[in-house]
């Protein structure tokens, strides 16, 4: 079977701009870090923690968080209404820190312009995660074959339905048809026969009566999801701020295990989801974290295996991360007395 990523121009385009998107700016020197939140989603929960529960402030980094004004617009088609005093204008800057990296390394064999020293230092979302959301008149992921699948446009999305394609023995060219740009109205207007579902996803389709016909997670397929990513020629002289954003982070993630309230205040303000029912599926998705977010070595060499091709082929996966932040929190202890 094929595994190999078909890098059309729109594709690469959509990969940049994720990426972009999702890196933490500082516009000058002593500005806070800007983190956009893109998409904003369960697993950058813990991030909104640090925020608002003064974690941050505890060691010392000056954070802003907002929603850019395109990621707002991407989830109000998926039913996510997102509070406007939250969301941005994507703002400049250098790109120093990111909330992730993962998926978008697929750039690096693709886009000139992609940053070649982005490298993880904390994974949070180690396991690939989704649902395989169906049209009404299908009821087994067996009857896909031959049908059109949907992702959103984004390397995350795109993983998701390679990962399936992969599980189900399917050529992802010959056996189904993978459809960018695709969310619920795809779904629900049929020019789609499926989608790649979130949590933010899954919970609007299930609202709205559709069904999964497999849950992704359950697969147990490594990725380097959310986590944290910096510019490793930035870390040379700004360690000591790397380490106390990790160690914020971390500490935020022990926060959200241990007290759900802290996760809905949080999903209220930033994401506007008061409805219940889809509370506890992004709170499902939020809380399922390795304690000690070590990156995913394991994740970095499948989205590599998933996105392969010549330029792929000059890398290793020790060249996109640096444990040393998370070996130091985990052997002075600190992580464990989060806990205790």
């Amino acid at each position: 079977m094929r595994t190999t990523n078909h890098f059309h121009g729109t594709l690469a385009v959509c990969l940049l701009t994720t990426l972009a998107s999702s890196i933490a700016t500082a516009a000058e020197p002593g500005a806070p870090l800007s983190i956009a939140l893109n998409p904003p989603s369960a697993n950058r929960i813990v991030f909104l923690i640090a925020h608002d529960e003064g974690i941050f402030d505890k060691y010392g980094v000056d954070v802003e968080l907002y929603v850019p004004t395109g990621a707002a617009a991407g989830v109000r088609r998926d039913g996510m209404i997102i509070p406007a005093n939250v969301i941005k204008d994507q703002l400049p800057g250098a790109d120093h820190i990111a909330t992730g990296l993962g998926t978008n390394l697929a750039l690096v064999a693709s886009d000139a312009t992609m940053p070649r020293d982005m490298v993880y230092l904390a994974t949070f979302d180690n396991v690939t995660r989704g649902h395989i959301v169906v049209a009404k008149d299908i009821n087994s992921k067996e009857e896909l074959k031959g049908r059109r699948l949907g992702y959103t446009g984004g390397s995350r999305s795109h993983f998701v339905a390679l990962v399936f394609a992969e599980h189900m023995g399917w050529d992802p060219v010959d056996d189904i048809s993978l459809m960018a740009n695709a969310r619920m109205d795809a779904l629900k207007s049929g020019r789609v026969d499926a989608i790649v579902a979130n949590e933010n996803r899954f919970a609007e389709a299930m609202a709205a009566g559709y069904t999964s016909v497999i849950d992704i997670s359950t697969l147990n397929v490594p990725t380097a999801g959310t986590g944290i990513a910096a510019r490793a020629s930035w870390l040379e002289d700004n360690r000591d701020t790397a380490a106390r954003f990790i160690k914020s982070v971390v500490e935020a993630n022990a926060l959200l295990k241990q007290n759900k309230d802290v996760a809905l205040r949080a999903m209220e303000k930033w994401y506007g989801v008061t409805d219940k029912a889809k509370q506890d599926i992004l709170y499902v998705g939020a809380i399922d974290t390795p304690a000690a977010p070590y990156p995913s070595k394991d994740g970095i060499e499948k989205i590599m295996q998933i996105f392969d091709s010549n330029e792929m082929r000059k890398y290793e996966a020790a060249d996109f991360y640096d444990d040393s932040f998370m070996r130091e929190l985990d052997e002075t202890g600190f992580i464990e007395s989060l806990y205790n």
